[in-house]
């Protein structure tokens, strides 16, 4: 039952993501729905058992690379001035209220019913196994890829930076003298 809800959960967590990925006019809103998605895609990943993976999932996608994003997308300027005082969404803080209470009735209840199932093992499997199989197709079929993959991503960061970079006593719409 718990792993129906879990399911559930996560599910729902990546479609709401990405609908406000694809919806959302601010691209900042978008990229925190992209962040929404890429966790609940780790979400997923730990009830599959695949914990590393749920890791690389939220270090490097949901830390990187949409870190990356916002970089890229503050460095082009989105500069809409929003006024804080007025609330898009009235119901928004009560909303988040009874979440917030949610989420730690959860928490405590998975606390106490994990109480008597945490005791030591006789035999544990070995949890590197599936780490360093990774590893070694990594670093031996894959290094190729791998390495163009950085590169690619490299470039791309220089590239944004050189066309984003506005030139002093240049105005942006001049247009540039060849």
């Amino acid at each position: 039952m718990i792993e129906l809800f879990v399911f559930i959960a996560a599910s729902a967590m990546v479609l709401v993501g990405a609908v406000g990925v694809v919806t959302r006019n601010h691209p900042v809103h978008a990229a925190l729905s992209l962040i929404l998605t890429l966790f609940g895609v780790a979400v997923h990943f730990v009830a599959l058992e695949a914990n590393f993976l749920a890791a690389v999932q939220v270090i490097v996608y949901a830390g990187a690379i949409v870190v990356l994003f916002l970089f890229v997308i503050m460095l082009l300027g989105v500069d809409s001035a929003e006024d804080l005082r007025t609330e898009p969404i009235t119901a928004q803080r009560p909303l988040a209220a009874i979440v917030a209470v949610g989420v730690l009735a959860l928490v405590g209840t998975g606390i106490i019913v994990s109480r008597g199932l945490l005791t030591p093992r006789a035999k544990l499997p070995v949890p590197d196994d599936n780490i360093q199989a990774l590893a070694r197709s990594l670093f031996s079929d894959y290094v190729f890829a791998f390495e163009l993959t950085s590169v690619l991503l490299v470039i791309a960061v220089v590239g944004t930076v050189i066309l984003a970079r506005r030139l002093p006593g240049r105005s942006d719409e001049e247009e540039p003298s060849r």
